[in-house]
């Protein structure tokens, strides 16, 4: 297929399969649709979530790498997700957590999958907007856990997405920056600790 999915490390899925097979913690997860699922729930589709801090009138900051992302999928849909972060131990599972971003990210990569083209699938995080997109990466031979947005790459907004910015629909880097780079630099007393981050 054209749409690659890059390989999560092996402990990151360990995480989230003993987290899936424990009662306690999936009793415990604020995610009443993960604690109602009827029959087997399995995590597919792991994605990189990298976070763009900074955005100022000179460009962007490199991005950094937050965590692995595993939608969880009961039957014929995704129910809730999974988030996993790296420790001094190695990669271990975070939390689960559902709401719109889950269904959001689903049809995003079903949308990319229907471009036909040969991209590497990536989440990216802008924690000052509080906005999340699918990355649409060029570099399909990567393992998803560096590089930044090259201008041709593709980013698409997930709903909810800030005002005036269309979710769903694909945006070169190089489109998409210029709105970022002045949406973030007229809000200077906003940031991750005022807003929140949709990756975490």
């Amino acid at each position: 297929m054209p749409l690659h999915v890059p390989p999560a490390p092996a402990p990151a899925l360990r995480s989230v399969l003993a987290a899936l097979g424990s009662p306690t913690a999936v009793r415990e997860a604020r995610t009443p649709s993960l604690r109602a699922a009827q029959g087997p729930t399995t995590p597919e589709l792991p994605l990189p979530v990298h976070v763009w801090d900074r955005i100022s009138e000179q460009g962007l900051s490199a991005t950094r790498l937050a965590g692995w992302r595993f939608l969880i999928r009961c039957g014929d849909r995704a129910v809730a997700a999974a988030d996993t972060m790296l420790t001094p131990d190695g990669w271990t599972f975070s939390h689960f957590f559902e709401g719109p971003y889950v269904a959001s990210t689903e049809r995003a990569l079903q949308q990319a999958e229907a471009l036909q083209l040969p991209y590497q699938a990536r989440l990216l995080s802008v924690p000052g907007l509080y906005m999340l997109t699918l990355w649409l990466h060029g570099d399909t031979s990567g393992d998803g856990t560096e590089g930044h947005p090259a201008a041709t790459d593709l980013l698409v907004p997930l709903a909810p997405a800030p005002p005036g910015i269309p979710a769903h629909r694909p945006f070169r880097v190089a489109e998409l920056l210029p709105v970022l780079t002045q949406r973030v630099t007229h809000l200077p007393l906003l940031g991750p600790t005022a807003l929140g981050s949709p990756a975490a």
